[in-house]
């Protein structure tokens, strides 16, 4: 019996992730009370996003990764890690039946923590949970211990429920809430707000009179109109990789019009995930509801709850260039960015922590831009092998060339990468450097809470 089971578990496997999470979304949301079309129509949402994303991330490294690799034999300058951005990532986790068993701890633990009044966030955003998988998997990956790996997990789900609440007066003022919305963000990206804090009230200490000279960041976007656009972004970063590739202006062209329709399909496709993770969502809302009547109750989303305020993508433009600049110079970065160009993994965070002040926003950027790219380049190895050892590895690759995402959680990353090691090899200065840093994370957190009551 064990043996048929292990082959139907080893067929089911080799579908895909993308049949996988067909099958598993759309059993999910039946068992949680959505209709048969409901259910089949999020399944099949999630699959052809899925499919949708592997093609255009093949499609970006079959146009640039020859480019790339011609710059680097010319220049000697190590940007030899391709950046795609954060499908990658969300390919590999959807693909990965690891996932559904984070998203279980991670619901579990939710509705604890509810019922033990220690948050009033009830985090709804089950397709980000992806986000989380990659720290579990990455964690995973060098541990080989799924204990050591749920717990990471945990201690880093329960981070975000607490932000979540933490986040909850500035989202209000940001966007004009009244005290009767209940709306809020438990997204990962968020968790680097406590640290951009620290840079924050740095700034006040150095630069006192620094929002003397702030500006109106909606003139900003309607003078920049269809030059900070995707399609504008992709074209230039075509243009700069073909001239770096030393191309000729006919391919330059060419490459500058692949990125231009890859970063535009990223964003599209990319919609395409949140309806497709609806009718779970919707379902699971509906039942804890019902469970938790009488208890204040926060409802956490994804993070374009905040997507309106210019001030994000005014800074979002002006990050994008320092963000090549700061790649091409930074020691020990690999990654040449293209796919997370925008950075819409770190600024909504500091749209956050400063209310939407543009200089301070991006001085604050600007000073973490660094750890992103350190991170990329850290867990470039693990992305790519879990990516070749489901199948999903992009087309255009050379043998043994390497490709990331720069992605939300990179000091999480960093900390799972340093805590797996030191479990696996039994390292006392790994562990120690774990233990000191998991410390120091909670610690920087709670005086940030207290920062974010002040304001």
């Amino acid at each position: 019996m064990i043996a048929g089971l292990e082959t139907a578990f080893n067929y089911f496997i080799n579908l895909g992730g993308a049949a996988m999470m067909f099958i598993i979304l759309t059993i999910l949301a039946l068992a949680f009370g959505s209709s048969l079309s409901k259910a089949l129509e999020g399944g099949l949402r999630m699959a052809i996003a899925l499919t949708g994303m592997g093609a255009i991330i093949s499609l970006l490294t079959e146009a640039f990764a020859p480019a790339l690799n011609n710059f680097v034999e010319s220049t000697g300058i190590a940007l030899s890690i391709t950046d795609l951005g954060w499908a990658p990532l969300a390919v590999i986790t959807w693909g990965s039946i690891y996932t559904l068993y984070f998203a279980f701890i991670c619901i579990v633990l939710n509705i604890v923590l509810l019922m033990l009044n220690k948050t009033e966030t009830l985090n709804v955003d089950f397709f980000n949970i992806w986000n989380i998988s990659i720290l579990g998997l990455l964690t995973n990956y060098y541990s080989k211990s799924l204990v050591v790996t749920s717990l990471f997990v945990l201690f880093v789900y329960t981070m975000m429920l607490f932000n979540a609440d933490t986040m909850k007066s500035s989202i209000d003022a940001l966007l004009e809430y009244d005290e009767m919305n209940i709306t809020t963000t438990a997204h990962p990206s968020f968790l680097i707000a406590p640290f951009a804090m620290v840079i924050n009230r740095l700034i006040d200490k150095v630069f006192p009179s620094i929002d003397k000279y702030d500006f109106d960041a909606d003139m900003l976007n309607d003078k920049i109109g269809f030059w900070g656009s995707k399609f504008a972004i992709g074209g230039y970063l075509g243009v700069f990789i073909g001239i770096l590739g030393r191309y000729t202006l006919a391919d330059i062209f060419s490459l500058a019009f692949m990125g231009g329709v890859c970063l535009e399909l990223f964003a599209y496709v990319g919609s395409w995930f949140g309806p497709a993770i609806e009718p779970l969502s919707e379902g699971v809302q509906a039942v804890m509801g019902s469970r938790l009547r009488g208890k204040k109750l926060l409802i956490g989303i994804d993070w374009p709850i905040v997507a309106s305020r210019a001030e994000l993508w005014a800074v979002i433009n002006i990050l994008a260039p320092i963000l090549l600049v700061i790649a091409m110079f930074l020691p020990g970065n690999k990654v040449m960015p293209l796919g997370g160009i925008l950075l819409t993994v770190m600024v909504p965070a500091l749209l956050i922590v400063t209310r939407g002040r543009v200089i301070r926003m991006t001085l604050i950027g600007t000073i973490l831009i660094p750890i992103y790219l350190w991170s990329a380049t850290l867990v470039a190895k693990f992305v790519t092998s879990a990516s070749a050892a489901m199948g999903n590895l992009p087309k255009g690759l050379e043998e043994g060339q390497l490709f990331t995402s720069i992605d939300s959680n990179p000091i999480e990353k960093i900390m799972a990468i340093v805590l797996g090691e030191g479990y696996a090899n039994f390292d006392i200065k790994l562990l120690a450097i774990a233990l000191i840093s998991l410390v120091a994370y909670v610690m920087i957190f709670k005086w940030y809470q207290k920062e974010m009551e002040k304001m």
